[in-house]
């Protein structure tokens, strides 16, 4: 890989005296160089506040390489959108992106210990966040990303995000709409269609009975 196009030192950014690139500017970095390059990403796990993602970045002709991110809602509020992107930075680093500006491949850090609770009000939301052992990026923009996802069929994870959202803004919370799309669906949010997860989008933000859940949960289960 060459890096002639792009300065890397230009937005390194210094945390406890090393040098770090954020995910966004490895970004930069790889569509600078290949834009032609496809990036996929799957929610492979969401639930009991864990979120799961794995990230593939496949750069045509030279390679591809899978990194794989997990975040937790006792951490931070935007927990699944902070997986995807961990994933994404770990992906670009396998393949050269940034490598020597991260910590994910340095095994002669110390060994970490067990994180403790952070209180809603110790949270910050600069650019880059660092708790005491490790560093986790905001989420990249993805605007102009060619984004693709394994299996088509699967709900993507902006439609899990925005079931979520909307049980959020109808006062409910994580447990109540998981439990919900058990009853009407059968599974979790994220083993939804794409079509069952938009019917569930539109049935989450309007008042709906217990006797139309009902007949929606005999609908969607199988003869």
């Amino acid at each position: 890989m060459t890096d002639s196009n792009f300065e890397a030192s230009k937005y390194l950014t210094k945390l406890s005296g090393k040098d770090y690139l954020e995910v966004k500017w490895r970004l930069l970095w790889l569509r600078t160089l290949h834009p032609d390059a496809v990036i996929e990403t799957e929610l492979v796990k969401h639930g009991a506040g864990l979120a799961l993602f794995r990230a593939r970045v496949t750069v045509p002709g030279a390679g591809s390489a899978t990194g794989w991110g997990s975040e937790t809602a006792e951490d931070f509020g935007d927990f699944i959108e902070k997986a995807e992107t961990k994933a994404l930075g770990r992906a670009l680093a396998a393949l050269g992106y940034g490598t020597q500006f991260c910590e994910d491949f340095d095994f002669t850090a110390e060994t970490k210990e067990p994180r403790k609770r952070r209180s809603s009000a110790s949270r910050q939301t600069p650019t880059v966040q660092r708790t005491k052992h490790r560093v986790v990026d905001s989420p990249v923009a993805r605007n102009g990303l060619k984004v693709v996802k394994d299996g088509d069929a699967i709900a993507t994870p902006a439609q899990v995000k925005a079931i979520y959202s909307s049980a959020r803004d109808g006062g409910g919370d994580e447990d109540t709409v998981e439990e919900r799309c058990r009853a009407v669906f059968s599974c979790l949010p994220a083993e939804l269609t794409k079509q069952q997860a938009s019917e569930f989008i539109d049935l989450l933000r309007e008042p709906v009975s217990h006797a139309e859940t009902n007949g929606r949960q005999a609908v969607a289960q199988p003869a």
